[in-house]
């Protein structure tokens, strides 16, 4: 919480935690930040149960189902109505302050859906990179984004090009006779835990499919440490040390692993490369709120996308979800309750969405109503709630401009309300 702009029955600025620590979100929301003097506002950052400090159960809730049966979105949600009310009733002047919700990513889906189911608790939301239609959208729109990204990277598109040829050279280096091509992989690309067997290939690549989309996510215009720490214009920064003739798979995969090393090491202090290390947030339990609630498709043909293909199979998801976490994964839950990408019946909400990110092919990018659109052609993952930076492109300047007047006008209409609502009970 942040009072140092707060002038009582000024507004209250909430943003609705992500899955991870609270801390992540709050130093890379400056948006935030940049406006509360604007606004007279005060600034509570939620965390969300079940991550960070907030765990139920004095931490000791492992993988028992009996005790992650409690980590869902409407909980989190029904969380931060009850605090927000809490804190209202407790704060000196905030018992009539209209409550704007921010949030990006999952954070931006509860900002939004925190705007739906309580609309007597807040009054308007700021959702940025929310992909609340994901659950329903083509499983393979995400990684078709995360490809064109990195096409537009290199000359004719031989940066992503590179990256579809070297799921192929991995497979073929890891068959060689007597684990040479294991050993050269352990050696050259320093393997914290070597690899042992071609069946370790899997995490490898799965390490990979996530590391290049995490540089899709994080393509802004200026370093940044997110996720990892990172250069400005990372896909870039990647694709530039993979450019280059190769004759062999072992000269392809030395590319690729320069790439990797933008991630992985760009500050040159790992000595080797942990593909089981964890990003920045601690969203370890995202993975069971995945499979029980967000249950997103993904899919990829290595054709019209730079991914080993790959089906999605709810069947064998479900059996992994079962196996892991012990729970059966509601494919329709999400949608259900939500509503999905079917939002005319909700109001005073603002969809801003960078069109860099993959997540984009999950959030709402039509306008209806008092529902707002905003595409943001040169922004990465709700680059439009980072703080304001001499690098932001014109496109992300304009959105903000945008988002400050839609809550200036949300303010104004909940305090009419508010108004309107202490005349008529004096009246009476």
């Amino acid at each position: 919480m942040n009072n140092t702009w707060w002038v009582p029955g000024g507004p209250i600025f909430f943003y609705t935690g992500n899955e991870g620590v609270i801390e992540a979100f709050a130093e890379n929301s400056g948006f935030m930040w940049d406006i509360a003097p604007e606004f007279n506002a005060l600034l509570i950052f939620a965390e969300h149960r079940y991550y960070g400090e907030s765990l139920p159960f004095n931490g000791n809730y492992s993988k028992d189902p009996h005790k992650l049966g409690y980590l869902s979105s409407e909980e989190a949600l029904a969380d931060f109505a009850e605090l927000i009310s809490f804190l209202k009733a407790t704060i000196p002047g905030a018992d009539k302050s209209p409550v704007i919700a921010f949030g990006g990513s999952y954070g931006g889906m509860l900002a939004a859906w925190f705007r739906m189911k309580y609309p007597n608790i807040c009054a308007g939301a700021i959702a940025a990179s929310a992909p609340v239609a994901q659950f329903t959208s083509p499983c393979d729109a995400f990684g078709r984004i995360v490809t064109s990204d990195f096409t537009a990277a290199a000359p004719n598109g031989t940066c992503s090009q590179t990256i579809r040829s070297s799921w192929a050279a991995l497979d073929r280096v890891a068959d060689k006779a007597n684990n040479t091509g294991l050993d050269w992989l352990n050696s050259k690309w320093k393997l914290c835990t070597p690899l042992t067997s071609k069946s370790n290939m899997t995490g490898l690549k799965d390490y990979l499919s996530n590391l290049w989309t995490n540089l899709a996510m994080m393509d802004y215009p200026y370093p940044t440490t997110f996720l990892a720490p990172l250069p400005g214009n990372p896909v870039n920064a990647a694709c530039s040390k993979m450019l280059g003739n190769y004759s062999t798979d072992e000269e392809l995969l030395s590319h690729i692993y320069s790439g990797v090393s933008v991630y992985s090491n760009y500050t040159g202090q790992s000595t080797c490369l942990n593909i089981a290390e964890e990003d920045n947030i601690g969203a370890d339990m995202w993975y069971y709120q995945a499979c029980s609630e967000m249950v997103m498709p993904f899919c990829y043909d290595g054709v019209n996308d730079m991914f080993e293909s790959k089906g999605w199979d709810l069947e064998q998801f479900s059996k992994d979800c079962k196996e892991t976490w012990g729970v059966e994964p509601r494919p329709n839950m999400a949608n259900l309750i939500y509503g999905g990408r079917d939002v005319s019946s909700a109001s005073n909400i603002i969809f801003s969405n960078g069109l860099l990110d993959p997540w984009s092919s999950g959030s709402i990018l039509k306008s209806y109503g008092s529902i707002v659109s905003i595409k943001i052609p040169e922004g990465a993952h709700h680059l439009d709630l980072r703080g304001s930076n001499p690098l932001d492109p014109v496109s992300v300047v304009s959105a903000r401009k945008m988002e400050r007047k839609y809550i200036r006008k949300w303010i104004k209409q909940s305090n009419a309300v508010e108004k309107s609502r202490r005349y008529n009970f004096n009246k009476s």
